[in-house]
């Protein structure tokens, strides 16, 4: 009689290679790269709703977070969501937004990834130490740092900066970052 046989040393073979599967898995999820789903039009025309991306977990333990680094972070008191926005301003500057134009310390910043200027003025925002001051990219249609149900955000509520677009497969590509210039 033909019978299946089990070679048990290929079974634990198998069940030695799940279990350093998981447990890389868990590691690279909790200290390296977290995927992240974009949801909504905040950062257009940078992202857009329904992209798959990864989060660089790692780079904030060896470097502080940097002016324009799209970062994905927990607002303070919603521990239930995660926000994805730009970093604008830094811990001790002054953010003001004023006839279309986002100013630093008083010096126009320029922005040309952002959708459409933003069509109401606000600020200024002195922002406190440990802290950053974010906007989206589409700032028409962004709940970020001007409002109070995100405000100011905290560098241990960062989870990460986005790096890596790798769906839909047809918008696959790396996340640009920005050397910031002020107008002369």
């Amino acid at each position: 009689m033909g019978g299946l046989k089990v070679d048990f040393g290929d079974v634990k073979e198998f069940i030695q290679s799940l279990i350093i599967a998981g447990v890389l898995a868990f590691f690279i999820i909790t200290f390296v790269a977290q995927s992240f789903v974009v949801d909504g039009e905040s950062m257009k025309p940078t992202l857009s709703n329904g992209e798959r991306l990864f989060v660089n977990k790692f780079i904030y333990r060896f470097n502080s977070p940097e002016r324009g680094d799209i970062i994905v972070f927990t607002p303070s008191g919603n521990e239930n969501k995660m926000y994805i926005k730009r970093i604008i301003g830094l811990p001790g500057e002054e953010v003001l937004i004023d006839d279309g134009t986002t100013y630093i310390d008083g010096k126009p910043l320029a922005e040309d990834y952002i959708k459409e200027e933003p069509i109401r003025n606000s600020g200024p925002y002195e922002i406190p130490d440990g802290k950053f001051f974010v906007l989206g990219d589409n700032r028409n249609q962004s709940a970020d740092s001007r409002y109070s149900q995100v405000g100011f955000v905290s560098e241990d509520s960062i989870s990460g900066k986005a790096f890596w677009v790798y769906w839909p497969l047809t918008e696959m590509r790396l996340i640009r970052s920005y050397e910031y210039n002020y107008y002369l």
